[in-house]
C-alpha cells in the first residue's frame, strides 16, 4: 500500500502527515499580526488610565474598571477557545475573534461614558482572549516538530516585546494626540491581520467536519463565576483591606466553589468545555506549573518596575517605558539564539539557563537604589528580557510536545490562562507588598529617627540652616521644615527598601522553578499520547 493509501486509512497517520498549502512562515506571520495586537493593547491603555478618567468624568477607582473588565473577559475565553474552536473551526474563530477586537477598539476610541467604555472593553477582551490559544496551535500544527522551535520563537517575538513597547507607545500618544488613538491604531493593524488570516490560515482535516453537541452551558458559567470573581478580589482586594472586607470574604468563597462546581464539572461531562484530562500528561502539567510561576514573575516586573521609576525617580512615563524597552531587545536576540538551539540542545538545559538568568537579572534590580542612572535599569532589563527568551521557547514546546494536535487548542488554552493568572496573583500580591511592606520598613528606620539620635539631628541642623540661607526662613520655620524633608527622604527610602524586598521575592521565585524543570521529559514528535475520556 502506498503512503498516501495508509494515511487514508490511518487517521493517526494523516494527522501526522498533515502540513498546511502555503508557505507556514506566511501563517506566523498572520497569526502573530494578531497576537501581537492584542497583547499590545493590554498593557498600552495603563498609562492613560489618568486621561480616560478625567475625559469621561470618572474616578480613579472607576477607570480600573478599564483594564478589569478587560482581563476577565479575556479569561474567560482563554480555555474555552479549544471548545468553540472544534465546534465552528479554527480559521473561523480567529476570524470571528479579530473582527470583535477589532470592532471593539474602534467603539473603545468612540466612548462617550465610562460604562460604554466597560462594554466595549469586554467585547475586545472576549475577541482577543481567544486569539493568544489559537495562534500557538495554529503554528504548532503548521510546522514540523523539528521546527516548532523556530515557530515558537517568532510567536515569541510578539508575545514578549509588546508589552515593553506597550507602556511607552501609550505615554507618547497619550501626551502627542489623545487617549483614544491608542484604540484607534488597532483598526489598520486589525484589518490587515483579517486579510491575511482569510489569505493564508486553513484548518486541518480534522476540524473541516464541524461536530453538533450540546454547548457545556453549565461549564461556561461555572468557568465565568470562578474567573469574575477571582480577579474581582485580585483587583480591588487592596482598596478592600483583602479579608478585613466581609464582602471579599463572600466573593473568595464564591469564587472557590464555583472553582470546584468547575472541576467536577468538567471531570465528570461527556462533552466539557475545557479538557482538564490534559492535565494528566505530565510534561503538561509541570509546564503548566512553571508558565504560572513565570506569569507571577514576568507580569510582576512589568508593573512594579515603571511604577518605581515614575513615583520615586520621577520618571513620565514616556522615559519609564525607554528605561525598560531593553527587555524587548534581549528577549529578541534571545528569540534568535533559542530559535536555533532548541532542536540541537536539550530544551531542559535551555529553560534552565533561562530561568537562572532571569532570576539573576531580576536579583540585580533589587540592588538599584534612589541615585541610580537610567543605564542602571537598562541593563539588568536587557538582561532580564534575554534570561526570558531562553524560558519562553523550550518551556511552550515541551510542556506542548507530547500532546496530540487535536488537543493542542484545548491545551493551549489551559496553559495561557494560567500564565494569566499567575500574572493577576502577582501584581495584586505585589502591589499589597508595596503598601504594607513600606508601612513596615518605615516603622524601623523611623526608630532611628528621633531627638535623641546624634546622626538625624545634625543632619537635620545642616538642613535647616541651609534653608535658612536660601529662603530666608525664621529659625524655627526652618527647623520645621528640614525635618518635613527628612520624614519625605524617610518614606522614600521605605519604599525603595519595598521595592527591592519585591525584586528578592521575584528573583527567588525564579531560581525555585529550576528544580522542575527535571521533571519534564525531552518532546519528540513520537512521544505524543492521546488524552482519553
Amino acid at each position: 500500500m502506498s503512503t498516501a493509501g495508509a494515511a487514508a486509512h490511518n487517521p493517526e497517520t494523516a494527522e501526522a502527515d498533515w502540513r498546511p498549502s502555503v508557505n507556514p512562515w506566511m501563517v506566523a506571520i498572520s497569526v502573530m499580526l494578531a497576537t501581537f495586537m492584542v497583547v499590545l493593547d493590554s498593557s498600552i491603555a495603563n498609562v492613560a488610565l489618568p486621561h480616560i478618567a478625567g475625559s469621561l468624568s470618572a474616578s480613579t477607582d472607576e477607570s480600573t474598571w478599564v483594564l478589569t473588565s478587560y482581563l476577565v473577559s479575556s479569561a474567560i475565553m482563554l480555555p474555552a477557545s479549544g471548545w468553540i474552536a472544534r465546534r465552528i473551526g479554527r480559521k473561523r474563530l480567529l476570524i470571528l475573534s479579530i473582527i470583535s477586537f477589532t470592532g471593539a477598539s474602534m467603539l473603545c476610541g468612540m466612548a462617550v461614558a465610562m460604562p460604554m467604555l466597560i462594554f466595549a472593553r469586554v467585547l475586545q477582551g472576549a475577541g482577543g482572549g481567544g486569539m493568544q490559544p489559537l495562534a500557538q496551535s495554529i503554528l504548532l500544527e503548521s510546522f514540523p516538530p523539528e521546527q516548532h522551535g523556530k515557530a515558537m520563537a517568532a510567536y515569541g517575538v510578539g508575545i514578549v516585546v509588546a508589552p515593553v513597547i506597550g507602556p511607552t507607545l501609550g505615554g507618547w500618544i497619550t501626551d502627542s494626540y489623545t487617549w483614544r488613538w491608542i484604540f484607534y491604531i488597532n483598526l489598520p493593524v486589525g484589518l490587515l491581520a483579517l486579510f491575511m488570516a482569510h489569505l493564508y490560515i486553513e484548518d486541518p482535516p480534522y476540524l473541516r467536519e464541524v461536530t453538533r453537541v450540546a454547548i457545556d452551558t453549565m461549564g461556561f458559567g461555572l468557568m465565568a463565576i470562578w474567573l469574575g470573581s477571582m480577579q474581582l478580589v485580585l483587583d480591588k482586594g487592596q482598596e478592600a483591606d483583602w479579608f478585613g472586607a466581609a464582602w471579599i470574604r463572600w466573593v473568595t468563597a464564591l469564587s472557590a466553589a464555583a472553582f470546584l462546581g468547575f472541576v467536577y464539572r468538567e471531570l465528570t461531562n461527556k462533552d466539557p468545555i475545557v479538557q482538564l484530562r490534559a492535565m494528566l500528561i505530565r510534561n503538561f502539567s509541570v509546564g503548566t506549573a512553571i508558565t504560572t510561576f513565570y506569569g507571577f514573575v514576568l507580569y510582576g516586573i512589568t508593573a512594579i518596575l515603571p511604577l518605581f521609576l515614575q513615583t520615586l525617580l520621577g520618571y513620565t512615563a514616556f522615559d519609564s517605558g525607554l528605561a525598560v524597552s531593553p527587555r524587548g531587545l534581549g528577549s529578541l536576540i534571545a528569540m534568535l539564539v533559542v530559535g536555533t538551539l532548541v532542536s540541537r540542545v536539550d530544551g531542559r538545559l535551555l529553560l534552565a539557563t533561562g530561568l537562572l538568568i532571569f532570576g539573576y537579572s531580576t536579583l540585580e534590580l533589587s540592588r538599584m537604589n534612589l541615585g541610580i542612572s537610567m543605564w542602571s535599569v537598562a541593563i539588568p532589563n536587557f538582561i532580564n528580557g534575554f534570561g526570558g527568551g531562553f524560558v519562553f521557547v523550550p518551556l511552550t514546546t515541551m510542556t506542548m510536545g507530547l500532546l496530540r494536535k487535536q488537543e493542542m487548542g484545548n491545551a493551549a488554552g489551559i496553559y495561557n490562562l494560567m500564565r494569566n493568572i499567575g500574572g493577576s496573583v502577582g501584581i495584586a500580591v505585589l502591589t499589597a507588598n508595596l503598601s504594607r511592606g513600606a508601612q513596615i520598613h518605615q516603622t524601623y528606620l523611623g526608630a532611628h529617627l528621633t531627638p535623641t539620635t546624634p546622626g538625624a539631628m545634625a543632619a537635620a541642623q545642616s538642613l535647616a540652616g541651609q534653608i535658612t540661607a536660601v529662603g530666608g526662613s525664621d529659625p524655627a520655620t526652618a527647623a520645621r521644615r528640614a525635618l518635613g524633608a527628612l520624614y519625605m527622604n524617610l518614606q522614600q527610602q521605605a519604599a525603595m527598601l519595598t521595592y527591592a524586598d519585591n525584586f528578592r521575592i521575584l528573583a527567588m521565585l525564579s531560581l525555585a522553578c529550576i528544580p522542575l524543570v527535571l521533571l519534564l521529559a525531552p518532546a519528540r514528535a513520537e512521544g505524543r499520547v492521546e488524552i482519553t475520556e
